[in-house]
């Protein structure tokens, strides 16, 4: 069976609809799309590390539309792991345990991986959305479509844009 690595933070968890909303209760406004083109988050959103540092930022993300059908087949069908940075933002650990408990409770806890680098990370296929956790992954990786990646050509990556596509990619037909 496959090994399929798989990204939390804007894969199956919307962080940008949660840098939207803390933005919006900031300052009362939120920034077109188009202005979040090829931004990173540290760029798009001024107060990111505060945003990402405060209590329920990680544990109250929507889920990305159509994840948990298509991750419940994917569990099925591959060795899957939930790799998710954390240590730089510790108080994310709890929170985003927590909340993979409440969407995707099919997960076991030894699915889940809460690391700092994932260049440690070894498996056939990697889901993710930033270029610097697939560049140095050495099996198959799939880039899934985000504002801060969409300029950039995905190069060697596949690009997918929405689960749908995920399943597509990686599901029998």
């Amino acid at each position: 069976m496959q090994r399929l690595i798989v990204d939390m933070d804007g894969v199956l968890a919307d962080v940008y609809s949660q840098f939207r909303k803390f933005e919006t209760d900031e300052l009362g406004a939120v920034q077109p799309d188009r202005d979040l083109l090829g931004k990173t988050e540290r760029e798009a959103y001024k107060n990111v590390r505060v945003y990402v540092n405060s209590p329920g930022f990680f544990l109250n993300a929507p889920v990305m539309p159509g994840s948990v059908g298509v991750m419940e087949q994917l569990n099925r069908n591959y060795e899957l792991f939930i790799v998710s940075s954390a240590m730089e933002f510790p108080l994310s650990l709890y929170e985003k345990y927590q909340w993979l408990q409440q969407h995707f409770p099919f997960l076991s806890w030894q699915q889940i991986v809460l690391c700092g680098s994932k260049q440690v990370i070894a498996g056939d296929i990697m889901l993710d959305d930033h270029f610097k956790n697939l560049d140095h992954f050495k099996g198959k990786t799939i880039l899934f479509s985000q504002p801060h990646n969409m300029l950039k050509d995905p190069g060697s990556h596949t690009r997918v844009k929405d689960w749908r596509e995920v399943a597509h990619l990686l599901l029998p037909h």
